[in-house]
């Protein structure tokens, strides 16, 4: 009898208590300011050093030659840590972490970023050639 007189005492002396936890999704989370979310390329700063790929502790990123001082990097959300060591060896700052976190996916295949760079303007040459949109592929649903 004692525990329920103390039990009920607890409820009611929490019902007027803010909760503890926040109404995720409902509520957007606050994130801290050097928190480490998805990473972005900038295809037009990359020199294809590729010191990113060896510093990566997962082997999450792969950095394709495409033309002439033109590179693409692929990167594997899923096995990402999230360390940003490749952000700090970068020394054209071609790579960047963003807050964004929600990555969840049905499929692994859609955990794979294939950032492009713009196609290349036409040359002289090419009278009447269009100037295709830049060519940033990011995860279905991402």
């Amino acid at each position: 009898m004692i525990k329920i007189g103390k039990m009920l005492q607890q409820l009611l002396s929490s019902l007027g208590e803010k909760p503890a936890t926040h109404r995720y999704p409902f509520e957007r989370v606050s994130l801290p300011p050097r928190f480490r979310g998805k990473l972005k390329f900038y295809p037009e700063k990359c020199i294809g050093c590729r010191l990113c790929m060896r510093d990566c502790p997962s082997a999450a990123i792969q950095i394709n030659k495409i033309g002439e001082k033109r590179f693409e990097a692929v990167i594997s959300l899923d096995r990402c840590i999230y360390c940003a060591q490749c952000v700090d060896v970068c020394p054209k700052k071609a790579l960047e972490i963003t807050s964004e976190f929600e990555l969840a996916q049905l499929d692994r295949k859609n955990l794979k970023a294939v950032f492009s760079p713009p196609a290349e303007p036409p040359s002289a040459g090419q009278a009447g050639a269009t100037n295709a949109s830049p060519e940033t592929k990011a995860p279905e649903g991402a």
